[in-house]
Order: C-alpha cells, then structure tokens, then sequence
C-alpha cells in the first residue's frame, strides 16, 4: 500500500438529528476522489474519531470503500484503550478498508515499552496494514519507532507532535532495520503544509492536508509547487493563505477540525455542525475563513 499525492480526510457529516450522514459522506469523499486524493482516511481526527462510536467507524469505512471502489486506498482509525481499539480494528477489516490508522492509547502516559506493546496486541486483531499516529501520549524514541516498525503489519509512521529533531532521528533509525524499504512516514501537523518544507527536508514527504477537504485545489497547486520547486508559489500560498489560516485556527481550541467542516460547507455541501465538545464557528470568523478561501483560489487561479 503505497501513498502518492495529496491525502484526503474527509469531514464526517452530521445530518440535522446529529446522526451520520452515509449520503454526504458519499458525496464528500466522490468529490475528493475526484479531485483527484491519492487516499482516503476516513473517521480519522478530522472526521471527529473522537466523537464517533465504534459502529458509526464501521459504517464510514463501509461507505468509503463503496464510493472509492478501489481507486485508491482507503483507511479509516481505530484507537484508544486497547480492547475498544482491538474491536474497531475488527470492524474495519469487515468493513473492506484496506488499513487502518493506529491512535494512541487514551490519555495514559506509558513506558515505550508499553506503547510497542500497545501496537503488537492491536495489530494482532486485524490482518489489516496499520499506520501508527504518533501524537498526544504517544511519543517514540528513535529506537521504539525502530522496534514498532518491525512489527507484523505496521507500515508507517504518522508524526503529529512535530519535532523535527525527533522525527529526523526516527527515520534514520527506521530507515536502518531491514525489511523497513517500503515503511512509509507522513507529516499530520494541523495545516501541515506548513511544516512541508521542513519535513520534505528530512525524508517524510507525504502529508495529510485538511484544505484539500474543502479547497482541493488550493492543496493540490500547493502540493505541485512544493514537489516541482516552485518556491515563489509555495512562498505566496505560506504567506497569504496557509499562514493567516493557522491565525485563526489558533484562535479557538477545536478549530482544526470545525473551520474544515466549515469550510466544505461554505463550498456547497452541507455537512452540518461539529460534535461536543467542538464548538463550530462564530459567524466573524467564519467570514474571515471565507475571504481566506476566495484569496487562496484567486492565488492558484481556480
């Protein structure tokens, strides 16, 4: 399961009871599909995870896999305390998903020791790939991403603490066990094209892009220049868009994850409102995230 291009996590969308929305969710992920997303992960951090039961998991995945119908790869997350993590593994492999990104345990700090022991007993419900999330509680030593990516089925490494040293150390320790050639790292910062640059520079070049949700084409001419070295774009597109939208996004806590629900509503598909204990957004900035988004398309020429 190789990744190319810009990876898409689609918003989950609520109807207006808060249950979810399969049709939307449909129409979401067609619409990145078609844009041209090089994978789908669905139910993931910016699809609610953590406000979304284990069987609202399965029936996203059921209707990513339905709707991708083998175009490109589809993943969906399981995580938190390990037996729950354990099931929503089960479920995703029932459902047709193709792997499976691995949250951390919930709020417990943990030995590495621990954390390696976490992945195994997970990763030993599925014969699914599994993609590990470093982030929150679970932060690894060089030599623990090391011993975490020779585990059966782990096949990459999702880095959302970001630093960089870290992450450096990380891959040149990955990069060292044998076997680990086709073991893949992904930067999921919020907004990470704005720390592309940074972790392009020390081998992760996939990233997980939040804008591409509702601004696919603003993502995807980010995503040419930065891979063509057209620097005055990628510079103009830091400065202008990504830029004063991590103003706003740091405003309020949530906002990673309402303003993009937001935002692909303010492009034409309503998906509703975010879960608690997200708040979705007040209508002042919500017309500053709209102005963002025209500036951006005016940008790339869309």
């Amino acid at each position: 399961m190789k990744f190319q291009g810009v990876l898409f996590f689609p918003v989950t969308p609520f109807a207006s009871d808060g249950s979810l929305d399969e049709e939307r969710l449909a129409q979401h992920i067609e619409a990145g599909v078609a844009a041209g997303a090089g994978g789908v992960f669905v139910a993931c951090g910016t699809g609610e995870f953590h406000a979304l039961t284990s069987e609202e998991i399965e029936r996203a995945a059921r209707v990513a896999v339905a709707t991708t119908a083998g175009r490109v790869p589809v993943l969906a997350a399981a995580g938190g305390p390990p037996p729950v993590a354990r099931d929503q593994a089960a479920r995703l492999e029932r459902a047709g998903a193709d792997g499976i990104l691995l949250l951390p345990p919930y709020l417990v700090s943990a030995p590495q020791q621990g954390l390696v022991r976490y992945v195994a007993e997970v990763t030993a419900a599925t014969g699914l790939p599994v993609i590990f999330y470093q982030r929150g509680t679970a932060r690894l030593t060089a030599d623990t991403a090391a011993e975490i990516a020779a585990l059966p089925r782990v096949v990459g490494l999702k880095d959302g603490i970001g630093d960089i040293e870290r992450m450096h150390r990380i891959v040149r320790a990955v990069r060292a066990v044998p076997g680990t050639e086709g073991f893949q790292f992904f930067n999921s910062l919020p907004t990470a094209e704005m720390t592309a640059p940074a972790y392009q520079g020390i081998g992760v070049g996939l990233y997980s892009s939040a804008v591409f949700a509702f601004a696919p084409e603003i993502a995807l001419a980010f995503h040419r220049a930065l891979a063509e070295g057209d620097e005055t774009l990628v510079a103009t597109l830091l400065d202008e868009f990504y830029g004063p939208l991590v103003e706003l996004r740091d405003e309020v806590p949530g906002y990673a994850v309402a303003l993009v629900k937001a935002g692909v509503t303010l492009r034409g598909l309503d998906v509703g409102g975010v879960r608690a204990p997200l708040i979705d957004p007040a209508p002042e900035h919500l017309a500053r995230l709209a102005k963002l988004i025209d500036h951006g398309l005016e940008v790339v020429g869309a």
